[in-house]
Order: C-alpha cells, then sequence, then structure tokens
C-alpha cells in the first residue's frame, strides 16, 4: 500500500511502504513512543509505561517491559519478516514470560533491576516513573506495584509482538491461545513510511478478537473461580501427575487436621492458606494447583505486627530441611516449585509441626 502526503493541498508525494532495517531501531522506537502500540483498540484507557529494555532472564534478554495503571505486565518483542518463522517468536515470548515467572520469589529483587533501568533512561526510580507516568498519587503507586506482584507470582503477562510482516498461521495461533489460556498475545503489525526527516507509522493490532477486559479480568472477584475442597481436589488431579497428587494431598490433608482454619483462594487455579493461629493471625503457607508452595514470611505476625524472630525461625528450619530460600526472605513471599517440593513433603510437614 502505497500514502500520498502533501503540504496544504500542494507538491503531493506518493510514498511507498518502507522497512526496519534493523530490530534494535524497532525496540528503540517503541521504547521512546509506547503510545504508538494501540492497545487503547483493547480497553480505550491503557497507557503503556515502558519500564526497561533488554531486562535479564534465564532464557535471554526481553526487549522490553511495560506497566500499566491497572498493574497488568507487558512483555515486548520484536520480530522482523526477513528472520525466521515467525511461530518461533510466540514459542520465545512465552519462554521469557516462564522464566520471569520461575524466578519472581523476590518481588524486591524484580523491582531493585527495573529500578537500575529507570534510573540509567529516566533518571528516576521505578515508584517515581511510574508516579509521575500516571500522574498518580504514592498510595496508588503501591496499589498498582501490589498487583503486579500478584501478576508476576501468578504468571499472568500480556505479551505483545511488534513485526512489520504477519501470516495467516500466527494470527490462527495467537486467537488460539488467547481463546484457551490466562493470558493474552498480540501481534503489532507496523506499516513503515518514511520522508525526509519524518516517520510515518500505521499500527494494526491482532489478537483482540477473543475479548478479554485487561484490569477487569484479573481483579473482579466476580470472574473468579470460587473454591472449596472438592473443586481443589479435582483441579489438583486434572493439573498434578499422580505423585505431584500424591503429594500435594499429603500437605493438605495434614493442614486440614492441624490448622485452626483453611482460607481457599480464588482464580484460575485453587489454592488453600492454612492458618495456625497460635503463631499467627494470617496464614503460613500457600500451596496451589499452579505448582506452587508459598512461604508468606511477609505478613507474618499478631495483631498487625510482623513477628521477626519467629519468621526466622520459620526459614531457618525450612533451609535445613532443603528448600531454597532466597537472602531477603523476611520481607516478601517467596515460592519453590512443584519438582522442589514434591520429594519433600514429609519435611515441610515436620518444619511445620515443629514451628507450631
Amino acid at each position: 500500500m502505497s500514502i500520498i502526503i502533501s503540504s496544504n493541498g500542494k507538491n503531493a508525494v506518493k510514498l511507498d511502504k518502507s522497512s526496519f532495517d534493523k530490530e534494535d531501531y524497532l525496540q528503540k522506537y517503541i521504547y521512546e513512543n509506547p503510545e504508538s502500540i494501540p492497545l487503547y483498540e483493547i480497553k480505550e484507557d491503557i497507557r503503556l509505561l515502558i519500564l526497561a529494555r533488554e531486562f535479564p532472564t534465564n532464557s535471554g534478554p526481553i526487549d522490553a517491559i511495560g506497566i500499566d495503571k491497572y498493574g497488568e505486565l507487558y512483555i515486548v518483542e520484536t520480530k522482523l519478516y526477513k528472520n525466521a518463522d515467525k511461530r518461533t517468536v510466540v514459542a520465545q515470548a512465552l519462554d521469557y514470560g516462564a522464566a520471569l515467572w520461575k524466578h519472581s520469589n523476590d518481588f524486591n529483587e524484580f523491582l531493585s533491576v527495573l529500578d537500575e533501568h529507570t534510573q540509567k533512561i529516566f533518571k528516576l526510580k521505578t515508584r517515581e516513573k511510574i508516579k509521575e507516568f500516571f500522574q498518580i498519587e504514592d498510595e496508588e503507586v503501591e496499589t498498582i506495584l501490589d498487583k503486579s506482584k500478584k501478576n508476576l507470582n501468578d504468571g499472568v503477562f500480556h505479551f505483545v509482538i511488534l513485526m512489520d510482516k504477519l501470516d495467516d498461521r500466527l494470527k490462527d495461533l495467537i486467537l488460539f491461545v488467547n481463546q484457551n489460556s490466562q493470558f493474552d498475545i498480540y501481534a503489532v503489525l507496523f506499516e513503515y513510511y518514511k520522508h525526509a526527516e519524518y516517520e510515518i507509522i500505521i499500527p494494526k493490532i491482532f489478537g483482540t478478537e477473543v475479548k478479554k477486559d485487561i484490569g477487569v479480568q484479573s481483579s473482579s472477584s466476580s470472574s473468579r473461580e470460587l473454591w472449596n475442597e472438592e473443586k481443589l481436589l479435582e483441579n489438583a488431579k486434572h493439573e498434578y501427575s499422580e505423585k505431584v497428587y500424591l503429594a500435594f494431598k499429603k500437605i493438605y490433608d495434614f493442614s486440614k487436621q492441624k490448622a485452626d482454619d483453611i482460607g481457599f483462594g480464588t482464580g484460575k487455579y485453587g489454592s488453600i492458606s492454612p492458618r495456625f493461629k497460635s503463631v499467627s493471625a494470617r496464614s503460613l503457607y500457600t500451596l496451589g494447583t499452579n505448582g506452587r508452595l508459598t512461604f508468606n514470611f511477609e505478613w507474618i505476625g499478631n495483631n498487625g505486627e510482623k513477628d521477626e524472630v519467629f519468621i526466622n525461625k520459620y526459614a531457618k528450619a525450612l533451609i535445613e530441611a532443603g528448600f531454597t530460600i532466597p537472602e531477603n526472605y523476611i520481607d516478601n513471599r517467596p515460592s519453590v516449585l512443584s519438582d522442589e517440593w514434591v520429594n519433600k513433603a514429609d519435611d515441610f510437614i515436620e518444619v511445620i509441626n515443629k514451628i507450631i
């Protein structure tokens, strides 16, 4: 397609579509002009703040990470048409998401890495940049970060793939994933024209055909599953192998027997959060059918006061039992995946018995 530009109806010039020569240029353009991603077609008041470029993970650097005012996280990847099979970029994006999710035990560390990027580019820390960009108060900043922390822990991301050409097979793949997952993938096609010192970008977004309301689906309790014992165990059987399910059931049965009460979570996956009131008004751990066993250090205590003596005792017992606990655990809720806790169910039960 060609476009015509003119000045006050004169000197019309026909421009043919150009191409981005390098992915790095497209990455830089999006970093500096995030409004060129037409997320307003999904929800009209979305504004995307790009916090980091080349964000490091164990699967390689993510081109860009962004956030909106709802605390939703965006993984942005670029892929020019001249490169390999475009379907591989979907797998690559999901791989980055998995890497980010698996290593999300320490949200403060995640923020610290973001701070390095925002200070380098904006001369501001992440909190300060969010406050400035969205023109909000400190309390609203913390609300955004709390939501993003939960999304990070749950592995709920929005993947945005930027391309200069898009084929039908990739469109079909994106629609299929969006229809059958708790996250979203959007392909953004950029038509690029250049005239003298001016650049003209025409963005088109694909993947919105499956209606998912960003910021509503993840925060509205009415759209979330309400769990009970029957549903929880049925979901665990569906999600886990027999070996993992038996370990899950063992911890669940212990919790049911020993805890003063058990809170059932809400959401796509089932979870339990047992309370042992003799040591803490809030739960010591959360066990979910999403593969995670989470140690709730940051809120353990009574009367709104954190019990650091008990938390240190708890963490030490877990470390001695062979669990992986980050150094700055006391202000966090780190978690381990099933490949770590499945063989340590008895050890974990012994730890809880010991500390309560």
